[in-house]
């Protein structure tokens, strides 16, 4: 006979695809997100498992953008729990300020991730931030909708299971379902109370967002910005940041 707590998971497993998976792969979202056409979902049209989660920000977009273009392995981490992400040696610490170091970003650039590079495909401040890990055929799309006083930020996910039985792509799919919405919500929540924060900006960066300072009072100090920076090699006194503007990083191929 099976175990009390051998059934419960039993029950678990059996309710799962009829009632929580959408839940889970779709967690915030709108039905119209869901269904909306993204810039790079043309990159992996045969995905396996197709994504989509959405979080409200009370900022503007050009307050969500910087932390996103610093997002990545040995750069500000991604805002989610570092200790899992590092146990596949992704080297994650997420940061808690803007990092200037990180903010001038281009379609083309690629740094490694994990056992992968991850390369941005497609890039338009504010708007649009599109990267691809080809080893792992992984498309990751960050779409920005400015509303009243707030952004509509969407997180969506392609997938393609390569190579094995059905058996095995099977088994790739339920850990990546799994570990997707506990580590993506938190990310998204990670970015959310980030942007949402006023003094993150170094008093030592010239840059700002739209060319205008979020806060007069209380800036982070450049020494801890500098002790949260993921790439110990780059000191601040050395840094030439440049600043975010509309026309700094041209958009790519979805102009």
């Amino acid at each position: 006979m099976l175990s009390g707590s051998g059934l419960a998971l039993g029950l678990l497993g059996a309710s799962y695809p009829l009632f929580w998976r959408d839940r889970l792969l779709r967690w915030g979202a709108t039905p119209d997100e869901v269904a909306s056409n993204l810039p790079g979902d043309e990159l992996l049209p045969d995905a396996h498992l197709v994504t989509t989660k959405a979080i409200t920000i009370h900022a503007p977009p050009d307050r969500v953008w910087p932390w996103l273009v610093q997002m990545g392995s040995g750069r500000a981490g991604t805002y989610t729990y570092d200790w899992v992400d590092n146990l596949f040696g992704l080297d994650m610490h997420s940061a808690e300020v803007i990092l200037p170091q990180f903010q001038d970003l281009h379609v083309g650039d690629s740094y490694p991730f994990g056992s992968g590079t991850l390369r941005v495909e497609a890039l338009e401040p504010g708007r649009l931030l599109v990267t691809r890990v080809p080893e792992w055929r992984w498309v990751r799309i960050f779409y920005l909708i400015p509303e009243r006083d707030f952004t509509r930020l969407l997180l969506r996910n392609r997938v393609f299971y390569r190579g094995g039985t059905s058996a095995t792509q099977l088994g790739r799919q339920m850990i990546s379902e799994a570990a997707g919405p506990l580590m993506e919500r938190k990310m998204l929540r990670g970015i959310k109370q980030r942007s949402e924060r006023e003094d993150v900006w170094p008093d030592w960066w010239s840059g700002e967002p739209g060319g205008v300072r979020l806060s007069s009072q209380s800036r982070v100090p450049a020494s801890a910005a500098l002790g949260l920076s993921m790439t110990k090699a780059l000191t601040c006194s050395g840094s030439s940041p440049a600043a975010l503007s509309s026309g700094r990083n041209s958009v790519s191929r979805y102009a």
